[in-house]
């Protein structure tokens, strides 16, 4: 069977696979949806979801500290890696060990290919385009902010760091007609509390992941850029691709209620 994964790479395999290591949290989750129980074999330490495969399932190091002799040990005939969570060097050795299918998703219609793509690869095409259909569905009911508030991304902290253009984040908000301040800065950009002050962006938005941004960064960042309303949100609703992509829009219409 010849598989094509989101970087263009042919994936070969024999049959389909039995044992899937996935290095990735919101494709873990994807996986779980599918009905992968049996065949995900590990999972990483970021893995979080679903909580019962956090709990049971081996676990290989990090996204980008993987534990490669671990993943050795666990015999796959497939893992499942993405382009910007994994290290270049880490794809290249597990490759050595056997077929490695990598997303690469900026948008959420990226999102629906790699579904689509994992879907077939793992035998679970249907199951992959209702995945599919449902998220549509979910993501038309989003009421978007008719003024289109400008905000910050902030993703870190010393230094500062937001989500500027070519990133997943910023399609999401960009969906939810909230205006990036930096999305003409490619990637994830480091920026000061000055050019911060300068965009006079209407909102701060401080993620949960992956700084685990808190209350006392709120007061931080109030002394630093004053007059601007800081939010904390829930960055799982902005950066997982995966099927946590059914819960994003009823989320972000409750950030965007008056």
């Amino acid at each position: 069977m010849v598989f094509r994964d989101q970087l263009g790479r042919t994936i070969n395999l024999d049959r389909t696979p039995k044992r899937i290591v996935s290095l990735v949290p919101s494709q873990t989750e994807l996986l779980y949806t599918l009905g992968l129980d049996t065949e995900v074999a590990g999972i990483t330490k970021f893995c979080v979801h679903p909580l019962t495969w956090f709990r049971t399932k081996p676990r290989v190091g990090g996204t980008k500290q993987v534990h490669i002799e671990k993943v050795k040990e666990l015999s796959p005939d497939l893992i499942i890696a993405n382009k910007e969570e994994n290290l270049e060097s880490d794809i290249h050795e597990l490759m050595k060990i056997c077929p490695v299918w990598v997303s690469d998703v900026q948008t959420l219609e990226d999102a629906y290919e790699m579904i689509l793509g994992i879907g077939q690869v793992t035998g679970r095409e249907l199951a992959a385009r209702q995945l599919t259909e449902n998220i549509g569905k979910a993501f038309s009911t989003i009421k978007k902010t008719e003024a289109g508030i400008s905000a910050v991304y902030f993703i870190w902290r010393d230094p500062w760091m937001v989500a500027g253009g070519g990133t997943f984040i910023n399609d999401m908000l960009a969906r939810c007609g909230i205006r990036n301040v930096f999305a003409h800065l490619p990637r994830y950009p480091v920026v000061t509390p000055a050019e911060i002050k300068a965009t006079e962006a209407r909102w701060l938005l401080l993620s949960s992941e992956p700084y685990p941004f808190s209350e006392k960064h709120i007061a931080e960042l109030k002394e630093q850029v004053p007059g601007v309303e800081i939010r904390l949100v829930d960055g799982e609703m902005f950066s997982w691709y995966g099927s946590r992509l059914l819960q994003a829009p009823a989320y972000f219409n409750r950030l965007l209620a008056p």
